[in-house]
């Protein structure tokens, strides 16, 4: 004998399949605001390699956690990403590093792990992204979730998912003690007369 106060087993998977859905959007979001927070008061952003001149060390489609650091603190053998004006910015292993000015300015010297030679010219740096973590392959996979198409339908899921959490629902519990409270009361009624 079932309850009346029991869900339709298809009710409770869906409701259960929404719940988990909701906490996981909800967790999603948590995660990014945390990822956004630190990035912002840490300095920290990510890089996406193009090119292979950083292989095997760093993959072309790999994606690097860089933190900004004073140029003063740069030593031989790091893995940097300096800014050029009017280009996109270089990574590559610093081979050489000397103090041109007293405010921390350097001269660095890179080259990419996978190139004979090293860059043309010195850079002088005040400031450098040092790289902390790399991973292979996530590049692709950062592209494609900036797709409009595939954000507009994450953020429409996100919607449904919110507003499905919200929206009045008449509780199953309620349609089926209606019914019978009304019974019960006809019931005490045709008693009592």
């Amino acid at each position: 004998m079932t309850s009346s106060h029991t869900l339709p087993t298809s009710r409770r998977i869906g409701r259960g399949l929404s719940e988990t859905a909701l906490n996981l959007a909800a967790l999603g979001g948590l995660i990014a605001l945390t990822l956004v927070a630190l990035a912002f008061f840490f300095n920290i952003s990510l890089i996406m390699f193009k090119t292979g001149s950083m292989s095997p060390t760093i993959p072309t489609g790999s994606v690097s956690i860089v933190h900004e650091i004073p140029a003063a603190e740069i030593s031989v053998g790091d893995v940097v990403t300096v800014d050029r004006s009017g280009e996109l910015p270089v990574t590559h292993r610093v081979t050489s590093a000397s103090a041109v000015a007293a405010d921390g300015s350097r001269s660095i010297t890179l080259k990419g792990d996978a190139n004979e030679l090293e860059d043309p010219a010195p850079y002088t740096v005040s400031q450098v992204r040092i790289v902390l973590w790399s991973a292979p392959g996530l590049a692709a996979v950062i592209v494609w979730f900036s797709n409009p198409l595939v954000l507009g339908s994450i953020t429409c899921g996100a919607t449904a998912l919110v507003m499905g959490a919200f929206w009045p629902r008449r509780s199953a519990q309620r349609e089926a003690a209606a019914p019978r409270a009304q019974r019960v009361h006809g019931r005490h009624a045709a008693l009592a007369s």
